[in-house]
């Protein structure tokens, strides 16, 4: 077990952790557990009038499996040397893409282990529990980003073209080509891009890199959306050319009426009409919208103001981290969460095209609930070795490195020996 651990500054003796953060993510399960059991006797009347003989409290029951096993992926992060992590994120991060390549391979000869549905294989069924592989990568690309953009920002080479910005490409080009080319998984993809994207920010990529990774980025979404007709549909739907609310734009319109419907505190929990089969993936993508229909307006907001301070939570963790590797695992956390959030919530309201992403802690599902539980147990682990007060930069000879933007998010900058001048510091 590790007692200190050491930064620039020298080094950081073990304390406390933030268990506040604890709190928050506990009520958010809570809730989604509450809801799943609500909403778990409609979705299954619904499936066995299809022919199966599922228990009515099936959802609720696998939800509860996944958090047993999300909060021992929790507690085994949280007690795991962060240097084990680092050793190993590499040769993880080959594994997950690996796992992909393997799940592609399987779809294409139609192997049973390989789930596939509507033409796009994205899990393993293990008969047990269905496994998605690009939730590892997602995992394995927050650990070893965090080192090797860390390594390069210590070197003062963040925004060297050849040694950083283009062997990062690549990794994510490949792996945004597995998630969103080959397992036809936008929602996943963006995610992965909000990890990415969030760590280099919080490094400090100038404004010229920044805004060709963009433009980039942009250019490859042009890209699979063009290839994809399901996907130009949600654009079109997204702009405006809804037609028939019965068609291409039933599911936002669905949940747009749950919420509606829910009015300002909500119909409560078990009178949900919409759970009755009228909102498609209503334990998964639309879960939101439910709770808008048993909580009302009222219950959203203060869901909201929980998921807000979780991720204000993690924002406060960084801001009290010396090492730049750790840092930016909690930056790239950050992003993770913050963008499938976002995503989730602005679909269900209307505000950006259906992507098909689960809202953290609160959607049903088991992989990406026990991946986002290991990545916050890693946040609860380093939070043990933050210092007194947020860190402040006054090193402004290092202002050809890193742009002038986000220093409230990015906190130190670092010189190219990887070291940074002290700074003033405010008691908490």
């Amino acid at each position: 077990m590790e007692r200190r651990i050491s930064t620039a500054k020298g080094f950081v003796r073990r304390h406390r952790p933030d268990y506040p953060m604890i709190i928050f993510v506990g009520l958010l399960l809570l809730l989604g557990l509450i809801v799943l059991y609500a909403i778990s006797p409609a979705r299954t009347q619904i499936i066995n009038e299809a022919g199966a003989s599922l228990d009515q409290a099936h959802f609720m029951q696998r939800q509860f499996l996944y958090l047993v096993v999300g909060i021992s992926a929790f507690a085994f992060a949280a007690n795991v040397p962060i240097k084990i992590w680092q050793k190993y994120a590499g040769k993880l991060l080959i594994a997950a893409l690996v796992a992909c390549v393997l799940l592609a391979i399987l779809g294409f000869a139609n192997a049973p282990i390989a789930q596939c549905t509507l033409g796009a294989c994205r899990w393993f069924d293990l008969g047990f529990i269905n496994f998605q592989p690009a939730e590892l990568v997602k995992f394995g690309i927050l650990l070893y980003l965090a080192g090797f953009i860390g390594r390069r920002v210590q070197q003062g080479k963040l925004n060297d073209v050849n040694e950083t910005v283009i062997p990062i490409g690549l990794l994510v080009g490949v792996s945004i080509l597995l998630i969103i080319g080959i397992q036809k998984d936008m929602g996943t993809g963006l995610a992965l891009l909000g990890i990415v994207g969030t760590m280099l920010y919080v490094a400090g990529v100038n404004k010229r890199i920044g805004l060709i990774i963009l433009a980039a980025t942009g250019a490859m979404g042009i890209l699979f959306v063009a290839i994809a007709p399901h996907r130009i549909a949600r654009i079109v739907t997204f702009l405006g050319d809804a037609g028939d609310a019965g068609g291409a734009a039933y599911h936002i319109t669905q949940a747009k009426i749950a919420i509606g419907t829910g009015g300002l505190f909500g119909l409560g929990l078990g009178k949900n009409v919409q759970s009755f089969g009228y909102l498609p993936e209503a334990p998964n993508d639309s879960i939101f919208a439910i709770m808008g229909e048993s909580f009302g307006f009222i219950g959203l907001v203060v869901i909201l103001i929980i998921l807000v301070s979780l991720l204000l939570r993690l924002l406060r963790i960084m801001d009290r981290i010396e090492d730049i590797n750790l840092r930016l695992i909690v930056a790239g956390v950050f992003g993770w969460l913050a963008t499938h959030s976002l995503l989730n919530i602005g679909a269900m309201v209307g505000v950006v095209p259906l992507t098909g992403i689960t809202l953290p802690l609160l959607s049903f599902g088991g992989t990406s609930l026990v991946f986002i539980m290991l990545a916050l147990g890693l946040v609860f682990h380093i939070s043990r070795y933050t210092v007194h007060g947020k860190i402040r930069d006054n090193n402004e000879s290092n202002e050809s490195q890193n742009s002038d933007s986000g220093r409230w998010l990015r906190g130190p900058r670092y010189t190219s020996s990887g070291s940074y001048q002290p700074t003033r510091r405010k008691s908490q």
